[in-house]
């Protein structure tokens, strides 16, 4: 499916807080016409407003796609106008978290094209992550038509089955909160050594960017850019003496607290 099936059958985009802006951002950007979308939003921001798309307007009765952005516990409330579109060629994309495949098809038909997206929120910078899988329906032409409309935001990925979503929640999903408590307590064990606050917060800041981008562009492997920086007996040595500490370090305390999300997001999955 094409940028130009799209603009002429339609996209509605259900739900449109963060997430959803910064991907109808992208498409603009990349030349989806204003006219060819529909936004369903109870609370639509500025941007929606002024962009020039459809606004809670009647959406056309057989889009070619459909993305589900809206909060999982509104699901309930939304997909019912939506019933309609499905069993046909209708693409239904979902960004909802926590919600499987089997949970639409009932909801839609089972002949429905459905593609789960897990984005996370660097994606509102043009800077994210989207693991994606389909079902039968949706087949190798919705998953490149997700991808095509998810890249808009950052890299996309596929996965080898549904059951790999919780880990994806896990890692990159949940994985930004984690970053960010990082900085929080760098910036704190900083300010522990005696900087001000300020600084100590500037340079976690900038110190977890940098990294960040440096790992995502160089070829080593972080272990070997992690080696590059370590001076044998030197200070990051010191440091790392203590974070990589196979007991109480980095490595379990990480272990855990992504399998602590995984699991949380298969209760949820399992209601």
């Amino acid at each position: 499916m094409d940028m130009k099936t799209v603009a002429d059958k339609g996209l509605v985009l259900l739900g449109c807080g963060k997430m959803g802006s910064a991907m109808l951002q992208g498409w603009l950007a990349d030349g989806l016409p204003a006219a060819s979308v529909w936004v369903k939003d109870p609370y639509p921001n500025d941007f929606v407003q002024n962009s020039g798309v459809h606004v809670n307007a009647d959406l056309p009765a057989q889009p070619a796609i459909v993305i589900i952005a809206v909060k999982p516990q509104m699901m309930a409330d939304a997909l019912p106008t939506l019933a309609a579109m499905g069993n046909g060629d209708t693409l239904f994309v979902s960004v909802a978290a926590g919600i499987s495949i089997a949970t639409y098809e009932q909801m839609l038909g089972a002949a429905t094209p459905i593609v789960r997206a897990m984005p996370n929120t660097p994606a509102a910078v043009g800077k994210g992550i989207s693991a994606i899988v389909g079902n039968g329906p949706a087949g190798d032409i919705g998953l490149r038509a997700a991808e095509g409309l998810l890249q808009a935001v950052g890299q996309v990925v596929r996965l080898e089955h549904e059951g790999q979503m919780d880990a994806v929640t896990g890692v990159s999903g949940s994985g930004p909160a984690y970053v960010f408590h990082m900085i929080e307590t760098l910036a704190a064990a900083g300010e522990a050594q005696g900087l001000p606050a300020e600084l100590a917060m500037a340079l976690a800041k900038a110190t977890v960017a940098g990294a960040g981008a440096l790992a995502e562009i160089a070829e080593e492997t972080p272990e070997q850019l992690r080696i590059n920086v370590t001076s044998p007996n030197g200070t990051t040595q010191a440091g790392l003496d203590e974070l990589m500490d196979p007991q109480s370090g980095l490595p379990p305390l990480m272990q855990r607290t992504v399998g602590a999300a995984a699991l949380r997001s298969k209760e949820l999955a399992n209601g």
